[in-house]
């Protein structure tokens, strides 16, 4: 009878559900910028991610991988860096997206300049590292972005310029090579920087963010990734006011967005105008922005070179500004993930003032939460269900 049915029933344990793959979760999602720590320290790492997920209620995390350092010899990989990232996103329950960026000196094109981080000679070496990456970390990895800020020479020069197609060249076999080895990976196109045009003595050193975004889109970016990234940091002006329309701040001492309209200035002109012209070439992708945050000197001892408008910025406005901004992206319904810029850069970097990644930071001077740190735990704990889709 009853008796036996009841201890087999007791026995049989219930099936537990596979977690869904990062992919199949298209609702908007925030995420930080986590700089690992230098000593490679694993309970250092926990300490920050486990900030993440538990203070932050963040889900997602982002880590840079340069390429140069992990294989500065050919073929001979250090993954001790990307496993302090993975083995801590997996403790913790956090996805991690990758933003894989420089080429090492062996790889690059004859006749690059070296003081410059750029492109390998022959995309397939790039396409080699990422997948060694993804076989030596099977089914860990959630997203990758491919390469980063690909329209200004400081991040891909190269003897050829900033040639778009060459971009989506590697973007494409980049692509096709992950989706073979694993198709829940998330792709997302490198992000460009918003800025306008460039020629220092006769040589383009930049391209206007909105005509190299066209170029890639002719190039045939969109079939070769599944969300379009996306950066902007807010200069000294909120993420809902589009670059055309200003209004002036006679106390602002950087006078850019105020003296000199340009789209590159604004947030919201930056990523509307993405989103946009995806969907004018009939993509469905949404955005990745990959980078975002507001500049603040406030609780520092000096600021930057060429940093004034983060001196415009006080601690009150870089919370406002970064909780709407997040609203923003939620409400517009045109960003997938967001990646705040940026968690512990400061406390990593001692909190030098004159480090140009400090002033983002939230974590301030002697390890007190900037008032941002606490908006967005707040945030995180309102829009839980909506960042898991439900």
């Amino acid at each position: 009878g009853g008796e036996a049915r009841t201890v087999a029933q007791a026995a049989t344990p219930e099936p537990t559900p596979t977690p869904q793959p990062a992919i199949n979760n298209r609702n908007f999602q925030l995420g930080i910028q986590v700089q690992t720590s230098p000593d490679l320290n694993p309970e250092n790492q926990d300490i920050w991610v486990r900030d993440v997920t538990g203070k932050l209620g963040m889900r997602w995390f982002k880590q840079q991988v340069r390429w140069e350092y992990i294989e500065p010899q050919q073929g001979q990989y250090d993954w001790n860096p990307v496993r302090l990232g993975i083995e801590s996103a997996e403790r913790f329950g956090s996805n991690i997206m990758l933003s894989v960026v420089t080429a090492p000196e062996w790889a690059r094109e004859a006749g690059a300049p070296l003081d410059k981080h750029g492109p390998p000679a022959d995309p397939q070496q790039f396409v080699t590292f990422v997948t060694a990456m993804i076989n030596e970390f099977p089914g860990k990895i959630d997203a990758i972005e491919v390469w980063n800020e690909q329209n200004i020479d400081r991040e891909w020069a190269s003897p050829r310029g900033l040639v778009a197609a060459d971009y989506v060249d590697l973007l494409r076999r980049t692509y096709e090579a992950v989706k073979a080895l694993d198709p829940n990976i998330i792709i997302i196109s490198g992000a460009l920087s918003p800025g306008g045009g460039w020629v220092d003595n006769g040589v383009t050193t930049a391209i206007d963010d909105f005509t190299y975004f066209d170029a890639m889109l002719d190039a045939g970016m969109l079939n070769y990734t599944d969300c379009v990234g996306a950066h902007h940091n807010g200069y000294n002006i909120g993420p809902s006011v589009t670059w055309d329309n200003v209004p002036n701040d006679p106390s602002a001492e950087f006078r850019g967005p105020f003296d000199n309209p340009h789209h590159s200035w604004s947030f919201r002109s930056t990523l509307e105008t993405y989103a946009n012209r995806v969907q004018l070439k009939g993509g469905d992708q949404k955005l990745c922005v990959t980078e975002f945050g507001w500049a603040s000197v406030e609780d520092l001892d000096g600021y930057p070179a060429g940093f004034e408008f983060a001196k415009d910025n006080t601690l009150e406005e870089q919370r406002t500004w970064t909780v709407e901004a997040v609203n923003n992206m939620r409400d517009w319904d045109i960003v997938w993930l967001a990646f705040l810029w940026n968690f512990n850069y400061g406390p990593q970097a001692g909190w030098d003032p004159s480090n140009d990644n400090v002033p983002y930071s939230i974590v301030g001077p002697d390890w007190v939460h900037r008032p941002v740190y606490d908006a967005i735990a707040e945030w995180s704990a309102q829009n839980t269900a909506t960042q898991l889709g439900q």
